[in-house]
This record gives C-alpha cells, sequence and structure tokens, in this order.
C-alpha cells in the first residue's frame, strides 16, 4: 500500500486551476523571445542549485549556469560541485525523457537515474537498493526524525509505485500525481543515500511529462530549495516518523499546490522582468553602437549574473574570438568591468549598467494562494517587492 491522495476541496481545485491559467499566460509570455535561452537556462539551474541546496550541496547561481552550460566552475572543484553537475546530468536526461513517446518508468530507470546522481561517491552505493533500515537524522539536534520500511519491502514498493506512475492519467491530474510520486519516493526511501533528490527528480519527471508547460519551467525546485525548512515540516507531518501510508495527505498536497501557484508566478513575473531588461539593454548596445548580440551579455550582467566568456557564446551562438571581442568592446563602452585573471576572467555588470536598469522592477514574492484571493494577474497587486 502506497500514500493516497484525496479528491481535492473546493479551495484546492481553484487553486489548481489558477496555477493552470498562469502556466498558460507563462507559455505565452515566453515564446518566441529572444530573451527565451536566458530565462530557460538561469531556471533550469536554479531548479538544479535549489534541490541539491537541501541536501547541504551549496553553490553559487553563477556556478549552476556553469554546469548547465558544460563549462568549469568559478569557485574552486569541490564535492558540492560534483554533486551538482551530477544533478544536473540526471536532471537532463530527465528532460530527454518528457516526450519520449515509448518511455515507461521502471524499477531500472530509477536505479539508472540515481548512478547519474551520486556516481562521484561510490561509497553511497548509486544505483542500488538499501540492504539495511536507514533512518534520517535531524542535522541540528541529530534526533532521528523518519524511519524507512522494512529493506525486503523496498522492491515491491517501488514495483507499486512504478505500477502507478506507468497508469494513463488525465493532464489535469499532473500535479497531484508528481507530488504524490516524490511523497511515496522519499517514505520509501529506498537508497541508503540520496533519496530527497530522487524524489524531486522524479516529480520534475512526471510532470515534464505531463506536457502543460515546456518541462523546464514545470519543476518547483527552485521554491523547494528556498522553503527547505517548510518542506521538511510538512514531510514530517504526513510521514510521523515512519512508515505510515494511511496517513492524511492532503497538508503534503496544498503545500506542493502552494508550491506551484508561487512558481509559476515568480516565473512569470521573472519573463517581465527579463523581457523590460533586454529591451533596455538592446537599447543600450544599439546607442554604443555594439552589435545587437551583445544584448545578451548585458542582460545576463544586469540581472547579477556573472559573464563568462564560456556561458556568453551559446548565448548569443558566436565562436570564442568573437566572445571574446565583444566583451571587450562592452568593457570599452563602460557597460561591463572586468574581474579576475586568465581562465578565471569574468565580467560583472558596471555602475553605468546598473543605473540603466535600476528603475525596471525586480520579480516579487508571492503570497499564499490559499489566503490570497484577489486576482493576482496581470497587474501588481498582493506582491511585495523583493529588496
Amino acid at each position: 500500500m502506497l500514500f493516497k491522495a484525496l479528491p481535492l476541496d473546493r479551495a484546492e481545485g481553484a487553486v489548481l486551476e489558477r496555477i493552470a491559467d498562469l502556466k498558460r499566460q507563462l507559455a505565452f509570455a515566453i515564446s518566441p523571445k529572444r530573451w527565451y535561452g536566458l530565462l530557460r537556462r538561469n531556471t533550469f539551474a536554479r531548479a538544479i542549485q535549489g534541490s541539491n541546496s537541501i541536501e547541504g550541496y551549496n553553490i553559487s547561481i553563477d556556478d549552476a549556469v556553469a554546469a548547465v552550460e558544460g563549462e568549469q566552475p568559478i569557485d574552486p572543484k569541490t564535492e558540492n560541485w560534483l554533486a551538482n553537475v551530477c544533478y544536473c546530468r540526471a536532471m537532463t536526461l530527465v528532460l530527454q525523457k518528457a516526450e519520449a513517446p515509448d518511455f515507461e518508468y521502471s524499477r531500472e530507470f530509477l536505479n539508472a537515474l540515481h548512478y547519474m546522481m551520486l556516481e562521484y561517491d561510490l561509497t553511497k552505493h548509486p544505483g542500488n537498493w538499501r540492504t539495511g533500515p536507514v533512518f534520517v537524522h535531524n542535522s541540528k539536534t541529530e534526533e532521528i526524525v523518519y524511519e524507512g520500511p522494512p529493506a525486503e519491502d523496498v522492491p515491491a514498493l517501488i514495483d507499486e509505485l512504478v505500477a502507478e506512475l506507468n497508469e494513463p492519467q488525465p493532464a489535469a491530474d499532473t500535479i497531484v500525481r508528481g507530488a504524490m510520486a516524490h511523497l511515496n519516493f522519499v517514505m520509501i526511501h529506498p537508497h541508503s543515500d540520496g533519496n530527497g533528490r530522487m524524489g524531486r527528480c522524479l516529480q520534475t519527471l512526471v510532470l515534464a511529462r505531463g506536457g502543460t508547460v515546456n518541462p523546464v519551467f514545470a519543476s518547483i525546485e527552485e521554491y523547494l530549495g528556498r522553503n527547505t525548512g517548510d518542506y521538511y515540516r510538512v514531510l514530517g507531518e504526513v510521514g510521523a516518523g515512519a512508515w505510515h501510508p494511511q496517513r492524511n495527505t492532503r497538508p503534503w498536497i496544498r503545500f506542493n499546490l502552494t508550491a506551484h501557484f508561487r512558481q509559476a508566478t515568480t516565473l512569470l513575473y521573472r519573463s517581465r522582468h527579463l523581457a523590460n531588461i533586454f529591451e533596455v539593454c538592446e537599447r543600450l548596445a544599439e546607442e554604443h553602437g555594439l552589435d545587437s548580440r551583445t544584448t545578451f551579455a548585458l542582460a545576463d550582467a544586469a540581472t547579477g549574473y556573472k559573464v563568462r566568456n564560456a556561458t556568453y557564446r551559446p548565448s548569443a551562438d558566436i565562436s570564442q574570438k568573437s566572445a571574446t571581442r565583444d566583451l571587450s568592446d562592452l568593457v570599452a563602452a563602460g557597460l561591463l568591468v572586468k574581474k579576475g585573471r586568465k581562465r578565471g576572467t569574468y565580467y560583472e555588470r558596471s555602475e553605468e549598467l546598473l543605473k540603466q536598469v535600476v528603475r525596471v522592477p525586480p520579480p516579487a514574492k508571492v503570497p499564499d494562494p490559499f489566503e490570497a484571493r484577489e486576482p493576482i494577474l496581470p497587474g501588481m497587486k498582493n506582491l511585495v517587492l523583493e529588496g
């Protein structure tokens, strides 16, 4: 027996409808736009960074971008970097499977995904089920907060989960289905390590295959990384310390609906924010007689990212030599500032560039959809601007 979702009540159904509307608006807002590639890359990087930060594998957002682009990090290589790179590869596979017509969930697919995530440390038995008991500890108190089901029950429970995931379901059920896949996986805790990352990645796969929006924008992993305390709290509330599949899952479903609502709203506003910044940067490039492709470097810097030759090239679709010339021209124009040396060189926004974009409103924090009843879109009502 697995954890089961209860039928949605009226309030939950209303929030689900608002999420669907947000995703329709997001799909319209992002395509076709010149800046789409930047938003996609940055969203993917934030999902990877967010999911790994929950486990304490922290890297900067700029290094998360480097992982997505297959480049070297700005900071020194550490276990944190390796964990994020491996997770990036696993997530890339998930996105590749989003529209695969013959894809089926299976035990071995889940084990292969686990191996990809943890191959950097073979002592964690990547790609294999655990053979003994497993306990989740509170890192601050060392208290045991959860004990997984017996190891001998794991294969049968995973088979039940796989069978459930392979059953056809309406697209309208994708969010709830993804949430339940996540919950059941982390509660089964089938591996000796990496269960949280696997549960979140599995949820993203279910969402990606649901097809309601571009797969990269379906994930809530960034939100979970920003709200780790609430994430663990609700898992603890539903799990109650051990394998109790008969427990009420409504708190978990509501938490996920809130996460989807807030993440989708954030992405929609972030797309509008980037569109405004891109427009400003296009004007600046034209005023300084620069090639229009330099807008990609300017927009990245304007939104706070460190621009490197290696991360600028894919956006502008140019050679290393052309990228070097463009970045030098941007420095000469007083729009970027060069930092570091040789392979460690990167570029940041100048004071002049910051002055030009500071008037653009930043993305906003989003209220609880179960408490905020007034329409949030298309205006800016009910939003508290970040600092």
